[in-house]
């Protein structure tokens, strides 16, 4: 973190797209005087202070920290910092912040969540606003992780939906207003997973929020998705069953075979899969001979018919797919989150209490029954699986979305098949989706970030190369929308043992959809210039 908060100061230079076109003057006097005067419907101000560049926040909110993750954040710049609550109904409401640059470059900036967890994203708040960006970031209506608060209470979980992100969109621009003494001149939104979700809710049902968002391994199909989740504890069990595939060697043995099977389907092996929907791995190759006494180098019968079911689409009652398979590559970090620690925490709380407010619901018991009736019950619409972006069009707004293909939360075959859904049902071919629509596929990312691929692509502070909008999708973002300048390819970086410090391991473009990379020089595989998008 230290790093990049010092990467900022350095690149603010840089780039047109982080000038300012506003500075605050006497900042400290400034943000006092809106401490004093801010008064809004159903807005309780904590606190207001100025922070000056440099300074490391204690966080120290009355909510679950250990829970988020979060002790202290750096500020990156000088701001003013605007903590409050917004009620939401008699029941319910948001702990919201707004972070004020001193250098404002006249944009918004909303950041998300991620999980089921209601929990600030401090360090997403400090990127945008030290890029001049005034931002703000809410808990989703909940503290902490869990997912409790849910519990008889549908005002948390409209909240947790999509409440939450639109009332502090609307406060924030009101605070922005005061505090500058003019509006914005363009919104943003950036967020990743439960936050990608976010922004493709803000697309379907709020397009006027955000001229640009930036959603990342966006969690729509979202009661599907959670019942994908629950399913692997029924698929693999626990360490008493036979179906079982033990953390370690074993899974290290199936990552290997299907490197085998798919990684050179790229035009070269480099421990990469770039197109995951072209690996149909099968697992039989890994399939025990009769007679075997040592099972640590190959599976049981039994065993390969876990996995095959765990990379194969899950299908409901009426033989509709509820969501797709786990893509081949992510095995090697899934394997700890999935296949062998027990229940999926995220949803277990969704089914106990949410679809059925039942705290003892045992997870060992789902079956498809259980899928449809969360999908049945979709409170709010959190499914976020509307095929129709017109009103996001009519508004002239830029969405950038892109998907880590070795993700091993979320799976990356549900963003194409998502965007081929909005395709199909806008009626319109890629070519006229580009106006406003572009996906991009990050070989090697895992969820969100990291991995053995050229992961860092500016979705965050922690992954960001350089501020030229070329490697960086928040600035891409606004260059489209303010400049016109759309994505063709959006260009990753990978670090040697994704530690900047010890120097650039590889660079590469990653193609938008529905064109794929594909390597044109083995020998240099390393250099962007060897590699192409083909249909």
């Amino acid at each position: 973190m230290k790093f990049f908060s010092k990467c900022l100061f350095f690149f603010h230079g840089l780039t047109a797209l982080t000038v300012a076109q506003q500075i605050v003057t006497d900042a400290k006097a400034a943000c006092g005087k809106l401490g004093a005067s801010l008064a809004i419907k159903n807005v309780h101000i904590n606190f207001v202070q100025y922070l000056p560049a440099g300074t490391n926040i204690s966080l120290t909110q009355n909510y679950n920290l250990s829970s988020c993750g979060y002790v202290s954040q750096v500020v990156s710049n000088d701001l003013c910092r605007v903590a409050m609550y917004v009620a939401t109904s008699y029941r319910s409401g948001i702990t919201l912040e707004a972070w004020l640059p001193t250098n404002w470059t006249g944009r918004f900036l909303s950041t998300g969540n991620g999980g089921i967890g209601g929990c600030i994203q401090y360090a997403d708040l400090a990127y945008a606003a030290g890029l001049g960006f005034a931002t703000v970031g809410a808990n989703n209506g909940h503290n902490g992780t869990s997912g409790y608060a849910f519990y008889k209470n549908m005002d948390v979980v409209h909240d947790f939906v999509d409440r939450s992100l639109h009332t502090g969109v609307v406060v924030g621009k009101e605070i922005v207003k005061r505090y500058y003494g003019t509006a914005h001149k363009k919104s943003y939104y950036l967020g990743c997973s439960t936050g990608g979700r976010q922004g493709f809710k803000a697309v379907q049902s709020y397009p006027n929020d955000f001229d640009g968002v930036v959603a990342g391994a966006p969690a729509i199909d979202f009661t599907d998705l959670t019942s994908w989740s629950a399913s692997f504890y029924t698929i693999f069990g626990s360490a008493n069953d036979s179906t079982f595939v033990p953390a370690g060697e074993l899974w290290a043995l199936i990552h290997q075979e299907i490197l085998n099977q798919c990684d050179s389907m790229d035009g070269v092996v480099d421990d990469i899969i770039e197109d995951p929907l072209m690996c149909q791995f099968r697992p039989e190759a890994l399939q025990c001979p009769p007679g075997t006494t040592n099972f640590t180098s190959c599976l049981t019968n039994v065993q390969v018919s876990a996995v095959r079911e765990a990379f194969t689409d899950f299908y409901g009652l009426d033989g509709k797919i509820i969501y797709p398979r786990m893509q081949p590559g992510s095995e090697l970090i899934a394997e700890d989150i999935y296949y062998t620690t027990g229940p999926f925490p995220y949803s277990v709380d969704w089914f106990r209490y949410v679809v059925y407010n039942n705290p003892n619901w045992n997870a060992a018991t789902f079956n498809r029954l259980d899928a449809k009736a969360a999908a049945d019950q979709n409170p709010f619409n959190i499914q976020t699986w509307n095929g129709d972006l017109s009103d996001f069009r009519a508004a002239g707004g830029k969405l950038l979305t892109y998907h880590g293909q070795a993700d091993y939360i979320i799976s990356s075959d549900n963003s194409p098949r998502y965007y081929d859904h909005v395709s199909r049902t806008m009626g319109l071919p890629s070519s006229d989706l580009d106006e406003f629509y572009r996906f991009f596929r990050i070989s090697g990312m895992g969820h969100c970030g990291g991995g053995v691929g050229a992961h860092a692509i500016g979705q965050t502070e922690a992954e960001v190369s350089t501020l030229d909008p070329q490697n960086n999708v928040l600035l891409r973002i606004v260059d489209w929308v303010e400049n016109g300048n759309a994505p063709v390819t959006v260009t990753g970086t990978k670090y040697i043992n994704d530690d900047p410090s010890q120097g650039v391991s590889f660079v590469r473009n990653h193609c938008k959809y529905p064109l794929r990379n594909f390597c044109t020089d083995g020998a240099n595989y390393k250099s962007p210039e060897s590699w192409t998008c083909i249909e």
